[in-house]
Protein backbone atom coordinates (compact mmCIF):
# COMPACT_ATOMS: atom_id res chain seq x y z
CA UNK A 1 0.00 0.00 0.00
CA UNK A 2 1.15 3.51 -0.75
CA UNK A 3 1.91 5.34 2.46
CA UNK A 4 3.94 8.21 0.98
CA UNK A 5 1.17 10.82 0.85
CA UNK A 6 1.37 13.78 3.18
CA UNK A 7 -0.31 13.49 6.55
CA UNK A 8 -0.78 15.75 9.51
CA UNK A 9 0.69 12.99 11.71
CA UNK A 10 4.47 12.41 11.66
CA UNK A 11 5.46 9.36 9.61
CA UNK A 12 7.34 7.87 12.57
CA UNK A 13 4.02 7.28 14.27
CA UNK A 14 2.99 4.88 11.50
CA UNK A 15 5.85 2.43 12.02
CA UNK A 16 3.73 0.14 14.16
CA UNK A 17 0.14 0.01 15.39
CA UNK A 18 0.09 1.20 18.96
CA UNK A 19 -2.96 2.58 20.74
CA UNK A 20 -2.22 6.17 21.71
CA UNK A 21 -5.35 6.25 23.84
CA UNK A 22 -5.14 7.37 27.42
CA UNK A 23 -4.77 4.25 29.56
CA UNK A 24 -5.25 4.65 33.29
CA UNK A 25 -4.45 1.03 34.08
CA UNK A 26 -1.42 0.17 36.19
CA UNK A 27 1.32 -2.06 34.77
CA UNK A 28 0.05 -4.94 36.92
CA UNK A 29 -3.52 -4.44 35.69
CA UNK A 30 -2.32 -4.52 32.08
CA UNK A 31 -0.53 -7.81 32.76
CA UNK A 32 -3.67 -9.28 34.28
CA UNK A 33 -5.71 -8.12 31.29
CA UNK A 34 -3.22 -9.68 28.86
CA UNK A 35 -3.37 -12.88 30.90
CA UNK A 36 -7.18 -13.02 30.98
CA UNK A 37 -7.82 -11.86 27.42
CA UNK A 38 -5.09 -14.12 26.02
CA UNK A 39 -6.62 -17.09 27.85
CA UNK A 40 -10.10 -16.44 26.48
CA UNK A 41 -8.75 -15.90 22.96
CA UNK A 42 -6.85 -19.19 23.15
CA UNK A 43 -9.94 -21.02 24.39
CA UNK A 44 -12.08 -19.77 21.50
CA UNK A 45 -9.38 -20.43 18.92
CA UNK A 46 -8.74 -24.00 20.09
CA UNK A 47 -12.35 -25.09 19.47
CA UNK A 48 -11.94 -24.03 15.84
CA UNK A 49 -8.45 -25.46 15.43
CA UNK A 50 -8.44 -28.80 17.19
CA UNK A 51 -10.09 -31.11 14.59
CA UNK A 52 -7.63 -29.85 11.97
CA UNK A 53 -4.75 -30.37 14.39
CA UNK A 54 -5.76 -33.98 14.99
CA UNK A 55 -5.70 -34.67 11.25
CA UNK A 56 -2.32 -32.93 10.99
CA UNK A 57 -0.74 -35.10 13.70
CA UNK A 58 -2.19 -38.27 12.16
CA UNK A 59 -0.64 -37.33 8.78
CA UNK A 60 2.68 -36.35 10.32
CA UNK A 61 3.17 -39.48 12.38
CA UNK A 62 1.89 -42.20 10.05
CA UNK A 63 4.56 -44.75 8.99
CA UNK A 64 6.73 -43.21 6.30
CA UNK A 65 7.25 -46.49 4.43
CA UNK A 66 3.58 -47.56 4.54
CA UNK A 67 1.37 -44.46 4.93
CA UNK A 68 -2.14 -45.03 6.24
CA UNK A 69 -3.68 -42.02 4.49
CA UNK A 70 -3.24 -40.60 0.99
CA UNK A 71 -4.01 -37.05 2.11
CA UNK A 72 -6.05 -34.85 4.46
CA UNK A 73 -9.46 -35.73 2.99
CA UNK A 74 -8.68 -39.43 3.02
CA UNK A 75 -7.63 -39.14 6.67
CA UNK A 76 -10.82 -37.25 7.57
CA UNK A 77 -13.09 -39.76 5.86
CA UNK A 78 -11.24 -42.73 7.36
CA UNK A 79 -11.53 -41.27 10.88
CA UNK A 80 -15.24 -40.53 10.43
CA UNK A 81 -15.91 -44.05 9.15
CA UNK A 82 -13.85 -46.03 11.65
CA UNK A 83 -13.72 -43.85 14.79
CA UNK A 84 -16.54 -41.33 14.53
CA UNK A 85 -16.73 -37.57 15.03
CA UNK A 86 -15.41 -37.77 18.58
CA UNK A 87 -12.04 -38.96 17.27
CA UNK A 88 -11.33 -35.43 16.01
CA UNK A 89 -11.48 -34.19 19.61
CA UNK A 90 -9.37 -36.91 21.23
CA UNK A 91 -7.26 -35.49 24.02
CA UNK A 92 -8.74 -32.01 23.72
CA UNK A 93 -8.88 -31.31 27.47
CA UNK A 94 -5.11 -31.00 27.82
CA UNK A 95 -4.50 -28.76 24.78
CA UNK A 96 -7.59 -26.69 25.62
CA UNK A 97 -5.98 -25.74 28.90
CA UNK A 98 -2.65 -25.55 27.12
CA UNK A 99 -3.98 -23.17 24.50
CA UNK A 100 -5.28 -20.86 27.20
CA UNK A 101 -1.92 -20.95 28.98
CA UNK A 102 0.05 -20.64 25.73
CA UNK A 103 -1.82 -17.61 24.45
CA UNK A 104 -1.78 -15.99 27.86
CA UNK A 105 1.99 -16.53 28.02
CA UNK A 106 2.43 -15.23 24.47
CA UNK A 107 0.46 -12.03 24.98
CA UNK A 108 1.85 -11.33 28.46
CA UNK A 109 5.38 -12.10 27.30
CA UNK A 110 4.92 -10.00 24.18
CA UNK A 111 3.83 -6.99 26.23
CA UNK A 112 6.56 -7.38 28.84
CA UNK A 113 9.36 -7.85 26.31
CA UNK A 114 8.22 -4.68 24.58
CA UNK A 115 8.67 -2.79 27.86
CA UNK A 116 12.19 -4.21 28.27
CA UNK A 117 13.06 -3.19 24.69
CA UNK A 118 11.80 0.31 25.37
CA UNK A 119 13.87 0.58 28.53
CA UNK A 120 17.08 -0.45 26.78
CA UNK A 121 16.51 1.50 23.55
CA UNK A 122 15.68 4.89 25.12
CA UNK A 123 18.32 7.51 25.76
CA UNK A 124 18.63 9.24 29.11
CA UNK A 125 16.80 12.32 27.85
CA UNK A 126 13.99 10.20 26.41
CA UNK A 127 13.59 8.32 29.69
CA UNK A 128 13.27 11.62 31.53
CA UNK A 129 10.78 12.99 29.00
CA UNK A 130 8.63 9.83 28.90
CA UNK A 131 8.92 8.80 32.56
CA UNK A 132 5.37 9.84 33.46
CA UNK A 133 3.72 8.57 30.26
CA UNK A 134 2.00 5.23 29.92
CA UNK A 135 3.54 2.78 27.40
CA UNK A 136 0.71 3.44 24.95
CA UNK A 137 1.50 7.18 24.92
CA UNK A 138 5.16 6.72 24.04
CA UNK A 139 6.45 6.59 20.43
CA UNK A 140 5.87 3.13 18.93
CA UNK A 141 8.48 0.43 18.54
CA UNK A 142 9.79 -0.36 15.07
CA UNK A 143 8.60 -3.47 13.26
CA UNK A 144 11.96 -5.18 13.84
CA UNK A 145 11.63 -4.54 17.58
CA UNK A 146 8.11 -5.99 17.57
CA UNK A 147 9.40 -9.07 15.72
CA UNK A 148 12.09 -9.47 18.39
CA UNK A 149 9.42 -9.19 21.09
CA UNK A 150 7.40 -11.88 19.30
CA UNK A 151 10.45 -14.16 19.11
CA UNK A 152 11.21 -13.89 22.81
CA UNK A 153 7.57 -14.33 23.77
CA UNK A 154 7.64 -17.61 21.82
CA UNK A 155 10.68 -18.78 23.75
CA UNK A 156 8.87 -18.01 27.02
CA UNK A 157 5.73 -19.85 25.89
CA UNK A 158 7.69 -22.97 24.89
CA UNK A 159 8.46 -23.74 28.55
CA UNK A 160 4.74 -24.08 29.21
CA UNK A 161 3.75 -25.57 25.88
CA UNK A 162 6.14 -28.53 25.55
CA UNK A 163 4.48 -30.78 28.20
CA UNK A 164 1.02 -29.91 26.87
CA UNK A 165 2.05 -30.69 23.29
CA UNK A 166 3.59 -33.99 24.36
CA UNK A 167 0.39 -35.21 26.05
CA UNK A 168 -1.74 -33.94 23.17
CA UNK A 169 0.31 -35.65 20.44
CA UNK A 170 0.37 -38.98 22.25
CA UNK A 171 -3.41 -38.93 22.71
CA UNK A 172 -4.02 -37.97 19.08
CA UNK A 173 -2.13 -40.94 17.63
CA UNK A 174 -3.56 -43.55 20.02
CA UNK A 175 -6.21 -45.70 18.39
CA UNK A 176 -7.78 -46.65 21.74
CA UNK A 177 -9.45 -44.15 24.01
CA UNK A 178 -7.26 -42.83 26.82
CA UNK A 179 -7.56 -39.98 29.27
CA UNK A 180 -4.91 -37.25 29.61
CA UNK A 181 -4.16 -38.48 33.14
CA UNK A 182 -3.38 -41.95 31.74
CA UNK A 183 -0.71 -40.48 29.50
CA UNK A 184 0.63 -38.19 32.22
CA UNK A 185 0.96 -41.12 34.63
CA UNK A 186 2.69 -43.27 31.99
CA UNK A 187 5.22 -40.55 31.12
CA UNK A 188 5.98 -39.88 34.78
CA UNK A 189 6.38 -43.60 35.50
CA UNK A 190 8.61 -44.33 32.50
CA UNK A 191 10.67 -41.17 32.13
CA UNK A 192 10.12 -39.01 35.19
CA UNK A 193 9.46 -35.26 35.10
CA UNK A 194 12.09 -34.75 32.40
CA UNK A 195 9.99 -36.91 30.08
CA UNK A 196 7.47 -34.12 29.70
CA UNK A 197 10.13 -32.02 27.96
CA UNK A 198 10.77 -34.55 25.25
CA UNK A 199 11.00 -32.49 22.04
CA UNK A 200 11.64 -29.22 23.87
CA UNK A 201 14.30 -28.01 21.41
CA UNK A 202 11.94 -28.49 18.47
CA UNK A 203 9.08 -26.80 20.34
CA UNK A 204 11.30 -23.85 21.31
CA UNK A 205 12.55 -23.38 17.74
CA UNK A 206 9.01 -23.56 16.39
CA UNK A 207 7.62 -21.12 18.95
CA UNK A 208 10.51 -18.64 18.64
CA UNK A 209 10.35 -18.47 14.85
CA UNK A 210 6.60 -18.81 14.89
CA UNK A 211 6.19 -15.99 17.41
CA UNK A 212 8.27 -13.71 15.21
CA UNK A 213 6.07 -14.48 12.19
CA UNK A 214 2.79 -14.52 14.14
CA UNK A 215 3.16 -11.12 15.74
CA UNK A 216 5.30 -9.68 12.93
CA UNK A 217 2.82 -10.30 10.12
CA UNK A 218 -0.08 -9.25 12.32
CA UNK A 219 1.54 -5.96 13.33
CA UNK A 220 2.69 -5.22 9.79
CA UNK A 221 -0.78 -5.82 8.36
CA UNK A 222 -2.41 -3.64 11.00
CA UNK A 223 0.19 -0.92 10.36
CA UNK A 224 -0.71 -0.90 6.67
CA UNK A 225 -4.41 -0.52 7.45
CA UNK A 226 -3.62 2.29 9.88
CA UNK A 227 -1.38 4.06 7.36
CA UNK A 228 -4.07 3.87 4.67
CA UNK A 229 -6.71 5.29 7.01
CA UNK A 230 -4.33 7.99 8.23
CA UNK A 231 -4.17 9.48 4.73
CA UNK A 232 -7.83 10.50 5.07
CA UNK A 233 -7.88 11.49 8.74
CA UNK A 234 -6.61 14.60 10.53
CA UNK A 235 -6.61 12.88 13.92
CA UNK A 236 -4.26 10.10 14.92
CA UNK A 237 -5.48 6.68 13.78
CA UNK A 238 -4.66 3.74 16.04
CA UNK A 239 -5.30 0.01 16.20
CA UNK A 240 -8.42 0.79 18.23
CA UNK A 241 -9.93 2.27 15.04
CA UNK A 242 -9.52 -0.88 12.97
CA UNK A 243 -12.57 -2.98 12.13
CA UNK A 244 -12.82 -6.60 13.32
CA UNK A 245 -12.39 -7.81 9.74
CA UNK A 246 -9.08 -5.91 9.48
CA UNK A 247 -7.87 -7.41 12.75
CA UNK A 248 -8.92 -10.86 11.52
CA UNK A 249 -7.03 -10.47 8.24
CA UNK A 250 -3.88 -9.52 10.13
CA UNK A 251 -4.33 -12.50 12.43
CA UNK A 252 -5.00 -14.88 9.54
CA UNK A 253 -1.82 -13.82 7.73
CA UNK A 254 0.15 -14.12 10.96
CA UNK A 255 -1.19 -17.62 11.60
CA UNK A 256 -0.41 -18.82 8.08
CA UNK A 257 3.12 -17.40 8.27
CA UNK A 258 3.64 -19.01 11.67
CA UNK A 259 2.80 -22.50 10.46
CA UNK A 260 4.39 -22.32 7.01
CA UNK A 261 7.71 -20.92 8.23
CA UNK A 262 8.87 -23.77 10.47
CA UNK A 263 6.61 -26.67 9.58
CA UNK A 264 9.46 -29.23 9.19
CA UNK A 265 10.48 -28.51 12.80
CA UNK A 266 6.93 -29.25 13.90
CA UNK A 267 7.05 -32.60 12.07
CA UNK A 268 10.27 -33.51 13.90
CA UNK A 269 8.67 -32.52 17.21
CA UNK A 270 5.61 -34.70 16.56
CA UNK A 271 7.79 -37.72 15.75
CA UNK A 272 9.93 -37.22 18.85
CA UNK A 273 6.92 -36.90 21.14
CA UNK A 274 5.12 -39.98 19.79
CA UNK A 275 7.97 -42.37 19.02
CA UNK A 276 7.23 -44.63 22.01
CA UNK A 277 3.50 -44.78 21.23
CA UNK A 278 4.21 -45.71 17.62
CA UNK A 279 6.60 -48.52 18.52
CA UNK A 280 10.06 -46.97 18.21
CA UNK A 281 12.78 -49.08 19.79
CA UNK A 282 14.50 -46.12 21.42
CA UNK A 283 14.15 -42.37 21.77
CA UNK A 284 15.98 -40.33 19.16
CA UNK A 285 17.54 -36.90 19.30
CA UNK A 286 16.40 -33.94 17.20
CA UNK A 287 19.11 -34.58 14.57
CA UNK A 288 18.58 -38.35 14.54
CA UNK A 289 14.83 -37.90 14.08
CA UNK A 290 15.33 -35.42 11.23
CA UNK A 291 17.82 -37.74 9.53
CA UNK A 292 15.50 -40.75 9.77
CA UNK A 293 12.53 -38.80 8.41
CA UNK A 294 14.59 -37.62 5.45
CA UNK A 295 16.12 -41.07 4.80
CA UNK A 296 12.74 -42.80 4.86
CA UNK A 297 10.48 -40.27 3.14
CA UNK A 298 12.67 -37.61 1.55
CA UNK A 299 11.98 -33.90 1.73
CA UNK A 300 8.25 -34.43 1.18
CA UNK A 301 8.00 -36.22 4.52
CA UNK A 302 8.71 -32.92 6.28
CA UNK A 303 5.61 -31.37 4.73
CA UNK A 304 2.97 -34.02 5.35
CA UNK A 305 -0.15 -32.28 6.60
CA UNK A 306 1.28 -28.83 5.85
CA UNK A 307 -1.65 -27.77 3.68
CA UNK A 308 -4.35 -28.49 6.24
CA UNK A 309 -2.20 -26.94 9.00
CA UNK A 310 -1.78 -23.65 7.14
CA UNK A 311 -5.47 -23.74 6.21
CA UNK A 312 -6.71 -24.18 9.78
CA UNK A 313 -4.30 -21.58 11.13
CA UNK A 314 -5.97 -18.76 9.18
CA UNK A 315 -9.39 -18.81 10.92
CA UNK A 316 -7.87 -19.82 14.26
CA UNK A 317 -5.39 -16.95 14.47
CA UNK A 318 -7.93 -14.54 13.00
CA UNK A 319 -10.32 -15.37 15.85
CA UNK A 320 -7.57 -15.25 18.50
CA UNK A 321 -6.31 -11.78 17.56
CA UNK A 322 -9.79 -10.36 17.03
CA UNK A 323 -10.98 -11.75 20.37
CA UNK A 324 -7.93 -10.42 22.22
CA UNK A 325 -8.14 -6.93 20.68
CA UNK A 326 -11.89 -6.57 21.17
CA UNK A 327 -11.70 -7.75 24.78
CA UNK A 328 -8.86 -5.31 25.40
CA UNK A 329 -10.79 -2.54 23.64
CA UNK A 330 -14.04 -3.04 25.54
CA UNK A 331 -12.92 -4.30 28.95
CA UNK A 332 -9.30 -3.21 29.28
CA UNK A 333 -9.85 0.49 29.94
Amino acid sequence: MDTTKASTVPATQLQAPVQFVKDTRTAFRRQLDDLAFGSVAGLVGKFVEYPFDTVKVRLQTQPLDRPLYSGPMNCIMHMLKTEGVKSFYKGMASPLVGSMVENAALFVGYGQVQQVIRAYSMTGKEQDAWRDLSPEERPPLSLSQLVLAGTLSGVIASFVLTPVELVKCKLQVMRERHRPMDVISAVMRQHGAAGFYRGYLATMLREAGGGACWFGFYEYTCAQFIARRQQHESRLVTKADLAPTELMLGGALGGMAYNASLYPVDVIKSHMQTDDVLGAQRQRSFVQTARQIYTTGGINAFYRGCGITVLRSAPTSAIIFMTFELLNRNFGA
